[in-house]
């Protein structure tokens, strides 16, 4: 025993920290870091706090007022196609004083040059009421959710550009099908078969390729425990799936997610957002909110609606608050994404899809107030000589960054006294230390960042080569 004794007395003095191993820094690189999760921060103090963002609100840019739509026009998809954006969605009314749809369920089409402004082509596909001139691009199988996109891989056949999957609502199994066309107007089946039967499908189920990886990712409705939950798959050839997988949330409560619209950040494509739809069940009503995740399946999701049953009109209504599968930028704005929510659903004779603006980056940020505080990050490594962030400081605000080393120890040249202090409003702004020591020599190297913020607010990071080199 007394041989013991020093080894138990030294193990007695270590914490459980001091017994594990170090963890290896993150590699960043230079790829751009959106503060949407916890990832790179180690730690916040003063009254630093990272908070969810609304998009702005703007005009509404649609109204379902023809008479094969109606007030409960729904899932909607936008994307960007060359200098064209195209929108789906589904058409249908229902009779609120009979309690029943007024007509069946058709996928519609419409088209634009600006986002803003929509137009639906008149493409004599199929009839409605004895004529064909309207935008009616899917009638029968398919038409409750169908949700497209464009297949930008090079290896990808003409005849299957764009790509689909759509729930069988037409012979009572329960399935996805997938889709395919050379022009994104006319459709056919790629498979007589179901292609995904692990779920429940009531919802907007979608799907795209993986920039990464260059496989097929699909993201659609299930039930556990009779709440609302999403599942996710992946493919090959948009035809053989793996077996779903439940989404994970680590920290929060499970609740009815409605529809999910996540898709990899086009800036950051190792990260993939979301705006599932929140369902409330005592109220019928339905809220956006946000999440991210950097792997697919497990996802950092925030408490907060993204649009908020207050926003500016008819939106706190049953299932009157759906996000839009849309994240674009619009012409002659690099600063902003769009996206879009809808609205009025149920009431009156139509529904309305509305416009709302995000800034680059700007789904999540770390602000303090007038007393300040600050992020530290974890040791990472980096490339490339300049650190720029995407920031914005008030008048009597300031932002500076010290750069340590692993331990936490300032490095010299680069105290945050050495900084020279972030004004105004950027989305590139390159962080300057005073000593003129340059970045490269810790290239490599495990640091940390410490940014020290009052009345500012911070979203993304990257290093990069230097400005005009």
């Amino acid at each position: 025993m007394s041989r013991l004794f020093p080894a138990i007395f030294l193990l007695t003095q270590l914490s459980l920290v001091d017994l594990l191993p170090a963890a290896e820094p993150i590699v960043i690189g230079t790829r751009l870091e959106p503060l949407v999760d916890r990832h790179l921060i180690e730690s916040l103090s003063g009254d630093a706090v990272q908070q969810v963002v609304e998009p702005r609100p703007e005009e509404v840019v649609f109204t379902t007022d023809k008479p094969w739509e109606g007030n409960t026009c729904a899932y909607y998809t936008i994307f960007q196609d060359g200098d064209l954006y195209r929108m789906y969605y589904r058409g249908s009314h229902w009779d609120e004083v009979a309690k029943k749809a007024t007509h069946r369920e058709v996928t519609c089409y419409a088209e634009s040059r600006d986002g803003i402004h929509w137009t639906r082509p008149e493409l004599g596909l199929h009839e409605w009421d004895g004529s064909k001139q309207n935008n009616i691009i899917l009638d029968g199988l398919g038409t409750h959710c169908f949700t497209p996109f464009k297949d930008d891989h090079p290896d990808c056949p003409p005849e299957a550009r764009y790509k689909a999957l759509s729930a069988d609502y037409t012979t009572g199994k329960r399935g996805l099908n997938a889709f395919q066309s050379a022009d994104g107007i006319h459709w056919s089946l790629m498979r007589k078969e179901h292609v995904i039967t692990d779920g429940v499908f009531d919802s907007q189920n979608l799907a795209f390729r993986d920039p990464l990886t260059g496989e097929f990712v699909d993201y659609h409705r299930t039930f556990v425990n009779r709440v609302r939950a999403i599942m996710t798959c992946t493919s090959k050839d948009f035809l053989t799936w793996t077996k779903p997988v439940l989404l994970q949330y680590p920290g929060v409560p499970d609740q009815h997610l409605y529809t999910n619209a996540i898709r990899p950040y086009d800036r950051a494509p190792h990260i993939r957002i979301g705006f599932p739809t929140r369902f409330l069940p005592e109220k019928q009503q339905v809220e956006p909110v946000f999440m991210a995740s950097r792997d697919g399946v497990t996802f950092t999701r925030y408490a907060e609606p993204v649009i908020p049953r207050t926003a500016p009109a008819d939106r706190d209504g049953n299932r009157s608050n759906y996000m839009a599968n849309a994240l674009v930028r619009l012409p002659g704005n690099d600063s902003e994404y769009a996206c879009y929510g809808t609205e009025a659903y149920y009431t009156g004779p139509s529904s309305r899809l509305r416009r709302f603006m995000y800034r680059t980056d700007g789904f999540v940020r770390v602000k303090a107030g007038a007393t300040g505080g600050e992020l530290v990050t974890h040791p990472l490594t980096f490339d490339g000589t300049a650190l720029v962030l995407n920031y914005k400081v008030a008048d009597e605000g300031r932002l500076q960054v010290e750069l340590q080393d692993a331990a936490g120890q300032a490095l010299e040249g680069f105290r945050l006294k050495d900084c020279k202090a972030l004004s105004g409003d950027e989305q590139a702004g390159v962080v300057v230390w005073n000593s003129g020591r340059s970045l490269a020599e810790w290239k490599g190297k495990p640091v940390r960042l410490r940014v020290s913020l009052q009345d500012a607010e911070l979203y993304s990071l990257r290093f990069q080569a230097e400005p005009g080199r």
